[in-house]
């Protein structure tokens, strides 16, 4: 429990003298946590927001399918939020070929639209999306973003084939 005292000054006058004022500070701190409480139970927590990624049902007959060069594009993530994309078949990749895009004025939403426009058969159009073992994780993010930005169904994340690697290294020297 908790005590005010108070002490009156006098002016040289008589002093009388007064018993102290005692203010018992129990029910208010009682009153203090059954408050907090209550806000506690009655505010809404925010959510936390997930992208809805999932992986393709696993198949036993291990079929392979060829998918159209047209039909797809593949975006190389870098070091430093560099983001390079390509739409070639993989023999014909070649340094000219990689070309670097970046996140400014939705830039990579242009690319996704303009390669979706030019594929013969925009239903089963694919983005692969290929991260760097230097790629940043927020670039990873943001390339999901886009995902859901321009509305693309099926894309997908792999790794980098040995063509892609040195392609790569030689566009970031």
């Amino acid at each position: 429990m908790a005590e005010i005292l108070i002490k009156e000054q006098s002016n040289r006058k008589k002093t009388q003298n007064k018993k102290p004022i005692r203010v018992d500070m129990t029910p208010m701190v009682d009153l203090g946590f059954l408050l907090i409480t209550f806000f506690m139970f009655t505010t809404n927590f925010s959510k936390p927001n997930a992208i809805n990624f999932s992986n393709p049902p696993e198949n036993d007959d291990k079929v392979i399918v060829e998918i159209d060069y047209r039909n797809q594009i593949t975006f190389i993530l870098g070091k430093e939020g560099k983001v390079f994309y390509y739409q070639a078949d993989k023999m014909d990749l070649n340094e000219n070929s990689l070309k670097l895009v970046s996140f400014d004025k939705a830039q990579i939403s242009k690319t996704i639209e303009a390669a979706k426009a030019k594929a013969p058969k925009k239903d089963i159009f694919t983005v692969i999306i290929k991260p760097t073992e230097d790629a940043e994780y927020k670039t990873v993010v943001d390339m999901l973003d886009e995902m859901t930005i321009t509305k693309s169904q099926r894309y997908g994340i792999s790794e980098l084939n040995d063509k892609e690697k040195e392609l790569y290294g030689k566009k970031v020297q």
